[in-house]
Protein backbone atom coordinates (compact mmCIF):
# COMPACT_ATOMS: atom_id res chain seq x y z
CA UNK A 1 0.00 0.00 0.00
CA UNK A 2 1.51 3.34 -1.02
CA UNK A 3 1.85 6.13 1.53
CA UNK A 4 0.30 9.43 0.50
CA UNK A 5 2.82 12.15 -0.23
CA UNK A 6 2.49 15.13 2.13
CA UNK A 7 3.63 18.69 1.70
CA UNK A 8 6.18 20.53 3.84
CA UNK A 9 5.64 23.98 5.31
CA UNK A 10 8.36 26.44 6.34
CA UNK A 11 7.86 29.96 7.70
CA UNK A 12 9.95 32.86 6.38
CA UNK A 13 10.51 35.38 9.17
CA UNK A 14 12.36 38.58 9.96
CA UNK A 15 13.18 40.18 13.29
CA UNK A 16 11.01 43.10 12.27
CA UNK A 17 7.30 43.81 11.75
CA UNK A 18 6.86 42.06 8.39
CA UNK A 19 8.72 40.74 5.34
CA UNK A 20 8.49 41.45 1.60
CA UNK A 21 5.30 43.52 1.95
CA UNK A 22 6.25 47.19 2.38
CA UNK A 23 2.85 48.30 3.68
CA UNK A 24 1.75 45.55 6.08
CA UNK A 25 3.40 47.17 9.10
CA UNK A 26 0.88 50.03 8.75
CA UNK A 27 -2.09 47.69 9.24
CA UNK A 28 -3.84 48.29 12.59
CA UNK A 29 -3.54 44.59 13.47
CA UNK A 30 0.24 44.45 12.97
CA UNK A 31 2.26 44.11 16.18
CA UNK A 32 4.91 46.84 16.22
CA UNK A 33 5.90 47.48 19.81
CA UNK A 34 7.24 44.08 20.92
CA UNK A 35 10.09 43.61 18.44
CA UNK A 36 12.62 43.51 21.28
CA UNK A 37 10.48 41.34 23.56
CA UNK A 38 11.39 37.63 23.68
CA UNK A 39 7.69 36.83 24.09
CA UNK A 40 7.10 37.87 20.46
CA UNK A 41 9.38 35.10 19.23
CA UNK A 42 8.12 32.55 21.71
CA UNK A 43 4.57 33.19 20.49
CA UNK A 44 5.25 32.67 16.80
CA UNK A 45 7.27 29.53 17.60
CA UNK A 46 4.32 28.07 19.50
CA UNK A 47 1.87 28.99 16.73
CA UNK A 48 3.99 27.30 14.05
CA UNK A 49 4.69 24.18 16.11
CA UNK A 50 1.03 23.75 17.02
CA UNK A 51 0.33 23.70 13.26
CA UNK A 52 3.12 21.12 12.67
CA UNK A 53 5.26 23.38 10.45
CA UNK A 54 8.53 21.70 9.51
CA UNK A 55 10.58 24.77 10.31
CA UNK A 56 10.97 28.51 10.32
CA UNK A 57 13.99 30.53 9.35
CA UNK A 58 15.03 34.15 9.67
CA UNK A 59 15.99 36.00 6.52
CA UNK A 60 18.73 38.54 7.16
CA UNK A 61 20.68 41.31 5.48
CA UNK A 62 24.03 42.25 6.97
CA UNK A 63 23.57 45.97 6.69
CA UNK A 64 21.11 48.79 6.18
CA UNK A 65 20.17 49.00 2.47
CA UNK A 66 21.09 52.31 0.87
CA UNK A 67 20.77 51.52 -2.86
CA UNK A 68 17.49 53.36 -3.47
CA UNK A 69 18.26 57.02 -3.99
CA UNK A 70 21.86 56.44 -2.93
CA UNK A 71 21.00 56.56 0.80
CA UNK A 72 19.01 54.73 3.44
CA UNK A 73 16.35 57.43 3.92
CA UNK A 74 13.55 55.61 2.09
CA UNK A 75 14.40 52.29 3.71
CA UNK A 76 14.05 53.84 7.15
CA UNK A 77 11.05 56.00 6.35
CA UNK A 78 8.94 53.26 4.76
CA UNK A 79 10.23 50.67 7.19
CA UNK A 80 9.13 47.17 7.87
CA UNK A 81 11.92 45.23 6.18
CA UNK A 82 14.89 45.68 8.49
CA UNK A 83 16.29 42.88 10.66
CA UNK A 84 16.50 44.68 13.96
CA UNK A 85 18.04 41.78 15.90
CA UNK A 86 20.57 39.08 15.20
CA UNK A 87 18.45 35.95 14.62
CA UNK A 88 21.08 33.81 16.33
CA UNK A 89 20.02 35.48 19.56
CA UNK A 90 16.35 34.72 18.86
CA UNK A 91 16.49 31.04 17.89
CA UNK A 92 17.50 29.70 21.33
CA UNK A 93 14.59 31.64 22.82
CA UNK A 94 12.26 29.87 20.40
CA UNK A 95 13.91 26.52 21.07
CA UNK A 96 13.01 26.75 24.76
CA UNK A 97 9.27 26.72 24.05
CA UNK A 98 9.24 24.09 21.26
CA UNK A 99 10.20 20.47 20.82
CA UNK A 100 9.88 19.78 17.08
CA UNK A 101 9.95 23.00 15.05
CA UNK A 102 13.07 23.39 12.93
CA UNK A 103 14.93 26.66 13.53
CA UNK A 104 17.02 28.31 10.83
CA UNK A 105 19.48 31.19 10.60
CA UNK A 106 20.78 33.03 7.55
CA UNK A 107 24.58 33.16 7.44
CA UNK A 108 26.85 34.24 4.60
CA UNK A 109 29.66 32.12 3.20
CA UNK A 110 31.18 35.29 1.72
CA UNK A 111 31.71 37.05 5.04
CA UNK A 112 32.03 34.36 7.72
CA UNK A 113 34.90 31.82 7.97
CA UNK A 114 34.16 28.09 8.11
CA UNK A 115 35.22 27.60 11.72
CA UNK A 116 32.82 30.28 12.96
CA UNK A 117 29.98 28.93 10.82
CA UNK A 118 30.53 25.31 11.79
CA UNK A 119 30.88 26.11 15.49
CA UNK A 120 27.83 28.39 15.62
CA UNK A 121 25.55 26.02 13.73
CA UNK A 122 26.75 22.95 15.66
CA UNK A 123 25.96 24.81 18.88
CA UNK A 124 22.45 25.53 17.62
CA UNK A 125 21.93 21.91 16.58
CA UNK A 126 23.02 20.69 20.01
CA UNK A 127 20.86 23.19 21.88
CA UNK A 128 17.81 22.31 19.74
CA UNK A 129 18.47 18.54 19.85
CA UNK A 130 18.74 18.31 16.08
CA UNK A 131 16.48 21.05 14.75
CA UNK A 132 19.00 23.50 13.27
CA UNK A 133 18.84 24.78 9.69
CA UNK A 134 21.20 27.05 7.77
CA UNK A 135 19.90 29.35 5.07
CA UNK A 136 23.11 29.44 3.05
CA UNK A 137 23.62 32.77 1.28
CA UNK A 138 26.56 34.19 -0.64
CA UNK A 139 25.15 37.73 -0.11
CA UNK A 140 24.38 40.09 -2.95
CA UNK A 141 25.14 43.74 -2.13
CA UNK A 142 28.14 46.02 -1.91
CA UNK A 143 26.76 47.57 1.28
CA UNK A 144 27.09 44.24 3.08
CA UNK A 145 30.57 43.66 1.69
CA UNK A 146 31.74 47.06 2.92
CA UNK A 147 30.50 46.26 6.41
CA UNK A 148 32.93 43.33 6.41
CA UNK A 149 35.92 45.23 5.10
CA UNK A 150 35.62 44.43 1.39
CA UNK A 151 35.57 47.03 -1.37
CA UNK A 152 32.52 45.40 -2.95
CA UNK A 153 30.73 42.13 -3.40
CA UNK A 154 32.71 39.61 -5.51
CA UNK A 155 31.28 38.30 -8.80
CA UNK A 156 28.52 35.69 -8.45
CA UNK A 157 30.52 32.73 -9.80
CA UNK A 158 33.42 33.51 -7.49
CA UNK A 159 31.04 33.77 -4.52
CA UNK A 160 29.58 30.36 -5.30
CA UNK A 161 33.00 28.79 -5.82
CA UNK A 162 33.98 30.12 -2.40
CA UNK A 163 30.70 28.85 -0.91
CA UNK A 164 31.45 25.34 -2.18
CA UNK A 165 34.79 25.47 -0.41
CA UNK A 166 33.27 26.84 2.80
CA UNK A 167 30.70 24.05 2.95
CA UNK A 168 33.37 21.42 2.31
CA UNK A 169 35.41 22.89 5.17
CA UNK A 170 32.38 22.99 7.47
CA UNK A 171 31.64 19.35 6.64
CA UNK A 172 35.18 18.42 7.61
CA UNK A 173 34.82 20.28 10.92
CA UNK A 174 31.43 18.73 11.72
CA UNK A 175 32.96 15.27 11.31
CA UNK A 176 35.96 15.76 13.62
CA UNK A 177 34.15 14.05 16.48
CA UNK A 178 32.91 10.46 16.38
CA UNK A 179 29.81 9.24 18.18
CA UNK A 180 30.45 8.23 21.78
CA UNK A 181 33.40 10.56 22.34
CA UNK A 182 31.87 11.80 25.60
CA UNK A 183 32.73 9.12 28.17
CA UNK A 184 32.31 11.18 31.37
CA UNK A 185 33.42 8.24 33.53
CA UNK A 186 34.21 9.46 37.02
CA UNK A 187 35.77 6.18 38.12
CA UNK A 188 38.26 5.91 35.27
CA UNK A 189 38.83 9.65 35.17
CA UNK A 190 38.13 9.84 31.43
CA UNK A 191 35.87 12.69 30.36
CA UNK A 192 36.33 12.54 26.57
CA UNK A 193 37.98 9.75 24.60
CA UNK A 194 40.73 11.51 22.60
CA UNK A 195 40.87 8.61 20.15
CA UNK A 196 37.46 9.69 18.89
CA UNK A 197 38.45 13.26 18.11
CA UNK A 198 40.67 14.27 15.18
CA UNK A 199 41.86 17.34 13.34
CA UNK A 200 40.00 18.42 10.22
CA UNK A 201 43.15 19.66 8.45
CA UNK A 202 41.08 20.99 5.58
CA UNK A 203 43.00 22.58 2.73
CA UNK A 204 41.15 24.10 -0.19
CA UNK A 205 42.21 26.35 -3.07
CA UNK A 206 41.64 29.54 -1.06
CA UNK A 207 41.15 28.62 2.60
CA UNK A 208 42.32 26.23 5.29
CA UNK A 209 41.04 25.26 8.70
CA UNK A 210 42.66 22.89 11.15
CA UNK A 211 39.93 22.13 13.68
CA UNK A 212 38.69 20.26 15.55
CA UNK A 213 35.56 21.94 16.88
CA UNK A 214 35.19 22.14 20.63
CA UNK A 215 31.81 20.40 20.69
CA UNK A 216 30.75 16.82 19.99
CA UNK A 217 29.02 15.39 16.96
CA UNK A 218 25.54 16.87 16.82
CA UNK A 219 22.22 15.01 16.39
CA UNK A 220 22.05 15.91 12.67
CA UNK A 221 25.85 16.01 12.20
CA UNK A 222 25.29 19.05 10.01
CA UNK A 223 22.29 21.40 9.98
CA UNK A 224 19.67 21.10 7.28
CA UNK A 225 20.84 23.28 4.39
CA UNK A 226 18.36 25.74 2.94
CA UNK A 227 18.98 27.98 -0.07
CA UNK A 228 17.37 30.31 -2.57
CA UNK A 229 19.30 30.10 -5.81
CA UNK A 230 17.63 31.09 -9.08
CA UNK A 231 20.68 31.65 -11.29
CA UNK A 232 22.23 28.75 -13.18
CA UNK A 233 25.19 28.74 -10.78
CA UNK A 234 22.86 28.93 -7.78
CA UNK A 235 20.83 25.99 -9.05
CA UNK A 236 23.96 23.92 -9.52
CA UNK A 237 25.02 24.73 -5.96
CA UNK A 238 21.57 23.72 -4.72
CA UNK A 239 21.67 20.45 -6.64
CA UNK A 240 24.82 19.51 -4.73
CA UNK A 241 24.04 20.86 -1.25
CA UNK A 242 20.49 22.09 -0.61
CA UNK A 243 17.93 20.04 1.29
CA UNK A 244 15.32 22.77 0.90
CA UNK A 245 15.32 25.39 -1.84
CA UNK A 246 12.80 28.19 -2.11
CA UNK A 247 11.82 30.21 -5.12
CA UNK A 248 9.55 33.15 -6.00
CA UNK A 249 7.73 31.97 -9.14
CA UNK A 250 5.45 34.12 -11.24
CA UNK A 251 3.24 31.18 -12.25
CA UNK A 252 2.68 27.47 -11.75
CA UNK A 253 4.38 26.76 -15.07
CA UNK A 254 7.48 28.62 -13.89
CA UNK A 255 7.46 26.61 -10.68
CA UNK A 256 7.19 23.30 -12.51
CA UNK A 257 10.11 24.26 -14.75
CA UNK A 258 12.21 25.27 -11.74
CA UNK A 259 11.28 22.10 -9.82
CA UNK A 260 12.16 19.81 -12.71
CA UNK A 261 15.42 21.63 -13.40
CA UNK A 262 16.64 21.31 -9.78
CA UNK A 263 15.65 17.65 -9.51
CA UNK A 264 17.24 16.89 -12.86
CA UNK A 265 20.62 18.26 -11.77
CA UNK A 266 20.93 16.18 -8.59
CA UNK A 267 21.88 12.78 -10.00
CA UNK A 268 25.36 13.96 -11.00
CA UNK A 269 26.05 14.55 -7.29
CA UNK A 270 24.79 11.13 -6.26
CA UNK A 271 21.60 12.53 -4.77
CA UNK A 272 18.04 11.31 -5.15
CA UNK A 273 15.47 13.94 -6.22
CA UNK A 274 13.58 13.68 -2.92
CA UNK A 275 16.66 14.79 -0.98
CA UNK A 276 15.96 18.41 -1.92
CA UNK A 277 12.52 19.87 -1.24
CA UNK A 278 11.47 22.58 -3.70
CA UNK A 279 9.33 25.18 -1.89
CA UNK A 280 7.79 28.15 -3.71
CA UNK A 281 7.05 31.10 -1.44
CA UNK A 282 3.63 32.64 -0.87
CA UNK A 283 1.84 35.03 1.46
CA UNK A 284 -1.91 35.23 1.67
CA UNK A 285 -5.04 37.00 2.78
CA UNK A 286 -7.63 34.68 4.35
CA UNK A 287 -11.28 35.73 4.61
CA UNK A 288 -14.48 34.18 5.91
CA UNK A 289 -15.91 34.56 2.40
CA UNK A 290 -14.33 35.32 -0.96
CA UNK A 291 -15.72 38.86 -0.95
CA UNK A 292 -14.40 39.52 2.56
CA UNK A 293 -10.98 38.21 1.51
CA UNK A 294 -10.94 40.52 -1.49
CA UNK A 295 -11.89 43.50 0.68
CA UNK A 296 -9.10 42.65 3.12
CA UNK A 297 -6.67 42.30 0.23
CA UNK A 298 -7.63 45.63 -1.30
CA UNK A 299 -7.16 47.40 2.02
CA UNK A 300 -3.81 45.72 2.67
CA UNK A 301 -2.48 46.64 -0.76
CA UNK A 302 -3.71 50.22 -0.33
CA UNK A 303 -1.21 50.60 2.52
CA UNK A 304 1.73 50.29 0.09
CA UNK A 305 3.25 53.58 -0.98
CA UNK A 306 4.49 53.07 -4.59
CA UNK A 307 7.84 54.53 -3.56
CA UNK A 308 8.08 51.94 -0.79
CA UNK A 309 7.58 49.17 -3.35
CA UNK A 310 10.30 50.61 -5.59
CA UNK A 311 12.58 50.98 -2.56
CA UNK A 312 12.12 47.32 -1.70
CA UNK A 313 12.82 46.22 -5.27
CA UNK A 314 15.90 48.45 -5.49
CA UNK A 315 17.41 46.56 -2.56
CA UNK A 316 16.42 43.16 -3.98
CA UNK A 317 17.70 43.63 -7.52
CA UNK A 318 20.76 45.68 -6.55
CA UNK A 319 20.06 48.73 -8.69
CA UNK A 320 18.69 52.19 -7.88
CA UNK A 321 15.21 52.42 -9.37
CA UNK A 322 15.15 56.19 -8.85
CA UNK A 323 17.80 56.40 -11.59
CA UNK A 324 17.32 53.28 -13.75
CA UNK A 325 13.91 52.65 -15.32
CA UNK A 326 14.44 49.99 -17.97
CA UNK A 327 15.57 46.37 -17.81
CA UNK A 328 18.65 47.26 -19.85
CA UNK A 329 19.60 50.17 -17.59
CA UNK A 330 19.09 48.06 -14.47
CA UNK A 331 21.24 45.22 -15.86
CA UNK A 332 24.03 47.68 -16.65
CA UNK A 333 23.84 49.21 -13.18
CA UNK A 334 23.76 46.00 -11.16
CA UNK A 335 27.39 45.01 -11.51
CA UNK A 336 27.85 42.06 -9.16
CA UNK A 337 24.83 42.98 -7.06
CA UNK A 338 21.28 41.70 -6.95
CA UNK A 339 19.20 38.59 -6.28
CA UNK A 340 18.58 36.72 -9.51
CA UNK A 341 15.19 35.36 -8.43
CA UNK A 342 13.83 38.83 -7.65
CA UNK A 343 15.11 40.23 -10.94
CA UNK A 344 13.70 37.28 -12.90
CA UNK A 345 10.30 37.70 -11.24
CA UNK A 346 10.07 41.30 -12.45
CA UNK A 347 11.06 40.26 -15.98
CA UNK A 348 8.39 37.55 -15.93
CA UNK A 349 5.82 40.13 -14.86
CA UNK A 350 6.87 42.43 -17.70
CA UNK A 351 6.41 39.63 -20.24
CA UNK A 352 3.14 38.30 -18.86
CA UNK A 353 1.37 41.60 -18.17
CA UNK A 354 2.78 43.58 -21.12
CA UNK A 355 4.00 46.40 -18.88
CA UNK A 356 7.28 48.28 -18.61
CA UNK A 357 10.04 47.29 -16.21
CA UNK A 358 9.41 50.48 -14.21
CA UNK A 359 5.73 49.59 -13.88
CA UNK A 360 6.57 46.06 -12.76
CA UNK A 361 8.98 47.41 -10.15
CA UNK A 362 6.21 49.62 -8.73
CA UNK A 363 3.57 46.89 -8.70
CA UNK A 364 2.85 45.14 -5.38
CA UNK A 365 3.74 41.48 -5.19
CA UNK A 366 0.81 39.13 -5.66
CA UNK A 367 -0.72 37.22 -2.77
CA UNK A 368 -3.01 34.22 -2.47
CA UNK A 369 -6.46 35.56 -1.62
CA UNK A 370 -9.54 33.61 -0.57
CA UNK A 371 -11.22 31.49 2.03
CA UNK A 372 -9.38 28.73 3.83
CA UNK A 373 -10.84 26.26 1.35
CA UNK A 374 -9.94 28.20 -1.79
CA UNK A 375 -6.40 28.90 -0.59
CA UNK A 376 -6.01 25.20 0.20
CA UNK A 377 -7.28 24.52 -3.33
CA UNK A 378 -4.54 26.71 -4.79
CA UNK A 379 -1.81 25.09 -2.70
CA UNK A 380 -3.12 21.62 -3.52
CA UNK A 381 -3.11 22.47 -7.23
CA UNK A 382 0.60 23.38 -7.15
CA UNK A 383 1.47 20.38 -5.01
CA UNK A 384 -0.45 17.69 -6.89
CA UNK A 385 0.71 19.05 -10.25
CA UNK A 386 4.27 18.15 -9.27
CA UNK A 387 5.38 21.75 -9.08
CA UNK A 388 6.74 21.52 -5.54
CA UNK A 389 7.22 19.58 -2.32
CA UNK A 390 5.56 22.18 -0.13
CA UNK A 391 5.71 25.90 0.53
CA UNK A 392 7.57 28.74 2.17
CA UNK A 393 5.02 31.00 3.85
CA UNK A 394 6.07 34.62 4.38
CA UNK A 395 4.16 37.16 6.47
CA UNK A 396 2.15 40.23 5.65
CA UNK A 397 0.42 41.30 8.88
CA UNK A 398 2.51 39.79 11.67
CA UNK A 399 1.66 37.60 13.49
CA UNK A 400 -1.98 37.63 12.37
CA UNK A 401 -1.38 36.19 8.92
CA UNK A 402 0.38 33.15 10.38
CA UNK A 403 -2.31 32.78 13.02
CA UNK A 404 -5.02 32.83 10.33
CA UNK A 405 -3.12 30.40 8.10
CA UNK A 406 -2.49 27.96 10.95
CA UNK A 407 -6.05 28.22 12.30
CA UNK A 408 -7.95 28.08 9.00
CA UNK A 409 -5.84 26.78 6.10
CA UNK A 410 -3.71 24.12 7.81
CA UNK A 411 -6.71 22.17 9.18
CA UNK A 412 -8.19 22.14 5.66
CA UNK A 413 -4.94 20.72 4.27
CA UNK A 414 -4.92 18.13 7.05
CA UNK A 415 -8.52 17.11 6.32
CA UNK A 416 -7.45 16.43 2.73
CA UNK A 417 -4.54 14.28 3.88
CA UNK A 418 -2.05 16.72 2.34
CA UNK A 419 -0.27 17.75 5.54
CA UNK A 420 0.76 15.99 8.72
CA UNK A 421 -1.30 16.09 11.89
CA UNK A 422 1.69 15.23 14.08
CA UNK A 423 5.46 15.21 13.85
CA UNK A 424 7.00 11.91 12.80
CA UNK A 425 10.63 12.39 13.87
CA UNK A 426 12.80 14.07 16.49
CA UNK A 427 15.04 16.02 14.09
CA UNK A 428 14.29 18.48 11.30
CA UNK A 429 15.99 16.25 8.74
CA UNK A 430 13.90 13.32 9.97
CA UNK A 431 10.65 15.26 9.52
CA UNK A 432 11.69 16.31 6.03
CA UNK A 433 12.29 12.68 5.12
CA UNK A 434 9.06 11.37 6.68
CA UNK A 435 6.12 10.77 4.31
Amino acid sequence: MSVQRRMHLVAYLKTGPTANHPGAWRHPEADLHDIFDPARYEHIARVLEAACFDACFYADTFGLPDIHGGNFDAYLRYGGQISYLDPLMILPVMARVTDHLGLGATLSTTFFPPYYLARTLASLDLLTKGRAAWNVVTSATNLEARNFGLDGIPPKDRRYDHAEEVLEACDALWNCWQDGAFVMDRESGVFIDPAKVRYANFEGPTLTTRGPLTMPRTPQVRPVLLQAGASDRGREFAARWAEMIFCTPHSKADTIAFHDDIKGRMAKYGRAPDQCKVLPSFAMVVGETESIAQEKYAYLQSLIDPEAQRMLNSSLIGADLTRHQTAEAVAAAQGNQGISGSHDRLLQQVAQDGISFAQAASKPRGLLVGTGKSIADQLEDYFTAGACDGFIIWPTIFPKMFEDFCRIVVPELQRRGLFRTEYRADTLRGNLAAP
